[in-house]
């Protein structure tokens, strides 16, 4: 390799012509039903939610519940205003969910990730600020298993010498 491209312009007169051409921004479009709601499915544990958001007063159902008697503590009331308050968007949209599955703490992180990922589609401007918040991640980790010849998945038996 003799001819060694050092400099700006020495790529350029090897490039010629084929200068790149402009990139095509991806606009995304909402995605809504027709009767004007967005649709996402949110996981978390064992948990698995359905969720409908619509333009509305920021009423949250979950179960046929209301919120605030489905999640009763408050930790879990805030999980799922999060994507809101992240979004800017508080009390602007309603919210069906139905959740299976899980404890109460799994469920929550579930409705949370449904309503993210709903949100983003009805505005996809939203989707930055979700996105850099980690909303529209699904969180993976799971119990492990029980293996055999342990108490739990890793804990042993008490150990005794004699």
């Amino acid at each position: 390799m003799s001819d060694e491209i050092n400099t700006l312009e020495d790529l350029q007169a090897v490039a010629g012509d084929a200068a790149p051409e402009a990139v095509e921004v991806v606009h995304r479009e909402p995605v809504r039903d027709e009767l004007g709601r967005a649709y996402a499915t949110g996981k978390r544990k064992d948990a698995v939610a359905r969720v409908w958001i619509k333009p509305g007063s920021g009423k949250v159902t979950v179960n046929g519940k209301e919120m605030n008697v489905y999640f009763a503590r408050p930790v879990l009331q805030m999980i799922l205003a999060q994507p809101f308050t992240v979004a800017g968007v508080e009390g602007q949209f309603d919210v069906v969910a139905t959740v299976k599955g899980g404890g109460l703490s799994g469920q929550a992180g579930a409705v949370k990730h449904g309503v993210s990922k709903a949100l983003q589609l009805y505005d996809p401007s939203l989707r930055g600020a979700l996105k850099a918040a980690g909303f529209l991640t699904r969180d993976s980790r799971v119990v492990e298993r029980k293996k055999y010849g342990k108490a739990k998945a890793r804990k042993s038996f008490q150990f005794s010498k004699r």
